[in-house]
């Protein structure tokens, strides 16, 4: 009976370190664009440069999200060329449902603006620089085809609406711990008895 239980402690503590020690991305932020005054049309001239300085205050990452909350308004990803003239008419994403949550699922750039005619003009617009996500795929040797089309997507189901400042960020723990050394200390006990 002693025997069947130390192999059931030792099978389940070893199963426990398997899959917990799996990697994965370890945090995803969602970010409020406006935070609780939302994507609006700046109020004076004066703060034109709002949403791009918000931006600049913020660190993005591969699978953040932003959540635009407007009304009567819309979102739209375009060039940058698009983003200098505030107009576009093949954007690279479109949303006008309210409560738009944008998930970046690369690297780079992106640039936002109002599809309302004149929002822009005024300073509703905004430019999002992503960083990579720490593990990069390596690039196979001696490479050299083009990179493919970056995809524009929005985030398939919609988080809780967050109720936070200007500025504001939450993070969506997925795995926020590390977990070999806890594990070790539960196995250790067990393979010493």
């Amino acid at each position: 009976m002693a025997n069947l239980f130390r192999s059931c402690s030792l099978l389940l503590s070893v199963s426990l370190i398997i899959i917990l020690c799996v990697p994965s991305r370890v945090n995803c932020t969602e970010f409020e664009v406006g935070g609780h005054d939302g994507w609006i049309v700046p109020k004076s001239r004066d703060n034109d440069q709002m949403y791009n300085q918000w931006a600049s205050q913020n660190r993005f990452k591969v699978d953040d999200t932003l959540r635009f909350k407007y009304s009567k308004d819309s979102v739209l990803v375009v060039s940058e060329e698009e983003y200098e003239s505030c107009r576009s008419t093949k954007p690279l994403f479109f949303s006008n449902n309210g409560d738009t949550v944008f998930k970046f699922e690369h690297p780079g750039v992106y640039y936002f603006i109002s599809g309302v005619r004149g929002h822009c003009d005024k300073g509703q617009k905004m430019i999002v620089k992503v960083l990579a996500v720490h593990n990069p795929k390596p690039e196979p040797p001696h490479s050299h085809s083009p990179a493919a089309a970056p995809a524009f997507t929005p985030a398939s189901t919609p988080a809780p609406s967050p109720s936070h400042h200007s500025n504001a960020a939450r993070p969506i723990p997925l795995l926020s711990i590390t977990n070999l050394p806890l594990f070790l200390i539960l196995l250790l006990p067990m393979l010493f008895a």
